[in-house]
């Protein structure tokens, strides 16, 4: 018998991919585009799409910069600390 383990939350790491791949899809960027243009290599950002990348922040800030998106922190709610 299989066993299906379903996760309801996505890691910081699962949601960070998937942003970055949905705002590189809707500026019609293929990946090797955006990882010349950013300065990373092509496996970096394929691992981090998938949300398993560990990328330095120097890193992200270069994908982030060209997809024109910014890097911002905010205080986690009551409920999500912890």
């Amino acid at each position: 018998m299989k066993r299906i383990l379903v996760r309801l939350e996505m890691t910081t790491n699962e949601k960070i991919g998937l942003h970055i791949r949905a705002r590189r899809r809707i500026l019609r960027l293929r990946q090797r585009d955006l990882a010349e243009l950013a300065g990373v290599t092509l496996r970096g950002l394929t691992f981090l799409e998938n949300g398993q990348g560990n990328p330095t922040l120097n890193q992200l800030a270069k994908i982030v910069d060209v997809l024109g998106l910014e890097i911002s922190l905010s205080e986690r709610s009551s409920h999500a600390a912890g």
